[in-house]
């Protein structure tokens, strides 16, 4: 049987979501709590890859067993095994095809800023010590629903068939000291949502103005974009699947 498993983490102790030699991933985490539980080796699929330090709010992976469980009990019990900064929410029986990488149709992820001191929050919001003009950063991000091709805001040396995304949601939004950025694509490129925040910063400081932002994503470069901003304000917050 495939099942697909919903869950959150707080990526600040982890070296990102893939397993990786020397290092603690959220991957390597899941597949021990699972292959201990389920009694035999489970190795998880995830829906993506986040980077070092980025956390996630909703996140899919896929595992096959030939164990029969009770979802419920099985729920209880990977959250008791888990460290607290992993949770688990639902485990949910798909086709055997089912994919949670290939088969999400989109993915949403918000970027979170404060403008003051947080002391409760700092280590997942970025603290900006400039004024930034939201109304040109929201005027900027229009301009990214033009385009598909953003290799400018790819991490150089990737490698990856195509530099093409489908953008379609991409906004800033205040509230009080705190201020967030929303977007959703149909897939994203390595470190892309970081570089497209901090190149859309440069807007709002009118370092870049909205034309210098367009000839930046014409030129394909990545040294032309602005820079990448840290991972602990990054979040993963919604995927979705035609079939869930």
């Amino acid at each position: 049987m495939r099942y697909f498993i919903e869950f959150a983490y707080n990526g600040k102790e982890y070296y990102g979501f893939q397993v990786q030699p020397n290092a603690i991933s959220i991957q390597e985490t899941l597949d021990k709590s699972l292959s201990l539980l389920l009694r035999e080796k489970i190795e998880i699929v995830g829906a993506g890859r986040t980077d070092s330090g980025v956390h996630a709010k909703q996140m899919f992976a896929h595992f096959d067993t030939e164990v029969e469980f009770d979802v419920t009990n099985t729920i209880q019990k990977l959250n008791s095994f888990l460290p607290k900064d992993i949770a688990i929410f639902n485990i949910i029986g798909v086709h055997p095809e089912a994919h949670a990488r290939f088969d999400a149709t989109s993915r949403t992820y918000e970027y979170h800023i404060n403008t003051f001191k947080d002391v409760f929050n700092a280590d997942g919001s970025w603290k900006v010590h400039h004024q930034l003009d939201l109304d040109l950063m929201n005027e900027a991000s229009k301009i990214l629903f033009e385009y598909i091709d953003f290799e400018c805001f790819s991490k150089t040396h990737t490698d990856v068939k195509t530099f093409n995304c489908k953008i379609t949601e991409a906004h800033w939004q205040r509230n009080g000291n705190q201020i967030i950025f929303t977007i959703t694509a149909d897939r994203f490129l390595r470190n892309m949502v970081r570089a497209i925040v901090g190149t859309l910063i440069n807007v709002g400081i009118n370092k870049t103005s909205l034309t210098d932002f367009r000839n930046i994503i014409e030129s394909k470069s990545r040294n032309k974009a602005g820079f990448s901003v840290p991972a602990h304000g990054l979040y993963l917050t919604k995927v979705k699947y035609p079939y869930l």
